[in-house]
């Protein structure tokens, strides 16, 4: 009997554990969401030039995946946050963004409340979509992008002619001039194509980037400008770059059309941040990477679509980087949800710095007290319990990842 119940204490101790944890998600509604819908009143520059300090800051947000009665309230105070914390320059939203209901009043609902985050604060924000905008629900891609430009904010083009909704390009013009000092290229790179697979950039689009990437080196003097690359699905050319394994290995992980070949970080390459799931490139590939290449203006392609990826290589001189998604996903959220900042300096357009924040890093003890002080219950509750179930995460992720090491002799993760 004394064995049995020896047996039993550590199972009750995780249970209650457990238990504790979850209750941390017991919380009031969050009486900061904004449904009303755009303000006519509203006018946020649609110029995007280098800030006062020569500087431009970029935070990208992918995969929100907002849905009504599920992850909404947490996921809308997590992008105020990030831009209450960052204060960027434009927040390029990169697909995934809202849960498109078949009630379209719904769907509204929600586009209005992310929106009017940035609408408030004169932020503005280029959109385009990923696979599930518009897989369900009462509004099509480009009724979509039309209802998001109801709101200034949104500096969101849909260029006609071309496949998808939502391939265009922004300018960034110098802080003191009307010189073009920087390009933002924003793609759709589309939901899936006949066969069901994911899909990617069409050929017509890669033929609009080349025409549009020799009118701007053409009125910059011969000179290229340089760029990024936003959009949802990442290149297939990651597999490329990636170390190749005919077996499950630590931190490998499964090519998502290919049997039996396994990837993880290539240590002879460069790398930086973490790959926790197999990455997620279109089944086709028409070319649009090698055009970047051949162009020579793309420092990087920023993706989101696989959630819990967030890393960077670089490949033919073009950093393939993937950032998490930003959402409230519960128990095991820190590790999945966070977002990435890039900055940029207009003295020196070759080069540039990005991190990532994760929801776990953004979360300390005297935040949890300073939002108690302030008297909101839902966001002290919010911050309580990201910092909690952060530090637990955080803890695991580390023990699992140096046991691996030490057990592998090999870096399985990069800083970010």
């Amino acid at each position: 009997m004394k064995k049995r119940i020896k047996i039993a204490i550590p199972f009750v101790l995780v249970l209650v554990i457990i238990l504790g944890i979850l209750s941390l998600s017991i919380r009031p509604s969050y009486s900061g969401v904004d449904y009303s819908g755009a303000n006519t009143e509203s006018n946020t520059d649609k110029t995007i030039k280098f800030n006062s300090n020569g500087k431009l800051k970029i935070l990208h947000i992918t995969d929100t995946h907002l849905k009504l009665n599920h992850n909404f309230d947490p996921t809308i105070w997590l992008v105020e946050k990030a831009c209450e914390l960052e204060n960027p320059d434009i927040v390029m939203l990169t697909g995934d963004i809202v849960t498109n209901s078949d009630n379209l009043e719904d769907t509204k609902k929600m586009i209005n409340a992310l929106m009017n985050i940035f609408e408030k604060r004169d932020i503005p924000v280029a959109v385009t979509f990923g696979n599930h905008d518009s897989e369900q629900g009462a509004l099509s891609r480009e009724e979509l992008i039309d209802y998001y430009n109801t709101f200034s904010c949104s500096i969101s083009v849909d260029e006609k002619g071309l496949s998808g909704t939502g391939t265009y390009n922004i300018p960034v013009y110098s802080s003191n001039s009307e010189k073009v000092k920087f390009n933002l290229w924003v793609f759709d790179s589309g939901d899936y194509d006949e066969n069901g697979h994911y899909s990617c950039v069409r050929p017509d689009q890669i033929d609009w980037y080349n025409k549009t990437s020799d009118k701007l080196k053409e009125d910059n003097n011969g000179k290229v400008v340089n760029s990024f690359v936003f959009q949802h699905i990442i290149v297939g050319e990651i597999y490329d770059v990636l170390e190749k394994s005919s077996s499950k290995k630590p931190y490998a992980y499964k090519h998502l059309y290919n049997d039996n070949e396994y990837y993880r970080f290539d240590p002879e390459q460069i790398n930086y941040g973490t790959i926790r799931e197999f990455p997620c490139p279109g089944y086709e590939n028409y070319g649009q990477f090698d055009a970047m290449v051949e162009k020579g203006d793309v420092l990087a392609m920023f993706t989101g679509h696989d959630h819990t990826n967030a890393f960077g290589v670089k490949y033919k001189g073009i950093d393939i980087v993937n950032s998490l998604s930003t959402r409230y996903i519960g128990l095991f959220h820190s590790t999945q949800c966070g977002y990435r900042v890039i900055e940029i300096d207009e003295n020196d357009t070759s080069t540039y710095e990005t991190r990532v924040e994760r929801i776990f890093d953004i979360f300390d003890y005297e935040t949890v007290k300073a939002e108690k002080q302030n008297g909101d219950e839902f966001k002290y509750k919010m911050a309580r319990e990201f910092w909690v179930k952060g530090k637990v995460q955080k803890i695991a992720t580390d023990v699992c990842r140096q046991i691996t090491e030490t057990l592998t002799h090999r870096q399985v993760s990069y800083a970010d």
